[in-house]
């Protein structure tokens, strides 16, 4: 009887699994079927398992309206600027944290322990930014951002559990802590890196509030912005009516918010298999410990 429930669980185990892919794959296919439909069938209704159509002129009007093309370099930017920049910040603070004898550690931990729990507000954010200049320039995307407390505990964890006799060694050869910071630890956290990393490039390429409410100049707003204007503001039917000026093409303003999103998706779903299998890893080295 044990035997045959070891021989269904299988069975059942992978249909689930089959059964969670598709629900989780089924929005992505959704999106793609219908940014590809023409004017006439989009007209009809959207396509539910396979495109009764295919024409690329939504993505053809896409690329040429200049906001979602700078939105999108934009995009890439502020996701590769801000992520090294909060990679190495945050490192750079965990490596003297992870040493016990530095002074005020205590102090520094739970000082940085109250700013997971409690936030400021978005008036008194609102308020610094502008007041350090931010306010509407590129940067804004990176310097907030540099430091996230949770992540250090990532970091300083996995610091913690590094053999002292690495750096020792190293002292003894004539290197100083920004050289065994740099040309050691760094090197030999690769799976923290990479999963802090991923993180960083989720969370900058998916933001919309900081480019919504920080940044009025539209060439400096980020591709997952300029989105949220097409869905929320009827900037879809704007660019309809451009793409019919420039094309002579009919073209829906659907496929143009489902094109708009599979540009803004693609690019995660092209990065992330190359990082996950770090993260699993790096994830569970932030295990909180002393």
């Amino acid at each position: 009887m044990m035997r045959k429930r070891l021989e269904i669980f299988p069975l059942v185990n992978g249909a689930a699994m089959i059964l969670i892919a598709a629900l989780t794959l089924y929005p992505i296919w959704y999106v793609l079927i219908n940014s590809v439909l023409t004017y006439e069938d989009s007209m009809r209704g959207a396509s539910m398992l396979w495109p009764s159509s295919f024409t690329l002129q939504s993505y053809q009007s896409i690329f040429r309206a200049s906001t979602i093309t700078a939105g999108f370099f934009i995009s890439v930017a502020r996701t590769a600027c801000a992520t090294l920049g909060h990679v190495l910040f945050t490192a750079a603070v965990a490596y003297p944290l992870s040493k016990k004898y530095l002074l005020g550690r205590a102090v520094y931990m739970r000082a940085g322990l109250v700013t997971m729990l409690f936030s400021g507000g978005l008036i008194p954010t609102f308020v610094l930014i502008h007041g350090m200049g931010l306010y509407n320039r590129f940067l804004v995307y990176v310097i907030p951002a540099l430091f996230s407390y949770y992540n250090m505990l990532i970091f300083r964890t996995f610091f913690m559990g590094m053999p002292a006799s690495i750096e020792e060694s190293a002292k003894v050869d004539g290197a100083g802590d920004l050289r065994i910071f740099l040309t050691i630890v760094l090197p030999n956290a690769k799976a923290v890196v990479a999963t802090i990393a991923l993180y960083a490039i989720v969370y900058h390429w998916n933001d919309v509030l900081v480019g919504y409410i920080y940044v009025r100049n539209n060439s400096l707003k980020p591709l997952q912005t300029i989105l949220y204007r097409i869905v929320s503001e009827n900037l879809g039917s704007q660019m309809q009516k451009q793409a019919m000026n420039a094309m002579g093409r009919r073209v829906s303003a659907n496929t143009i918010k489902y094109a708009a999103m599979m540009m803004a998706i693609l690019p995660i779903l092209m990065v992330y298999p190359f990082l996950q299998r770090y993260l699993v890893k790096g994830a569970m080295l932030g295990a909180i410990k002393e």
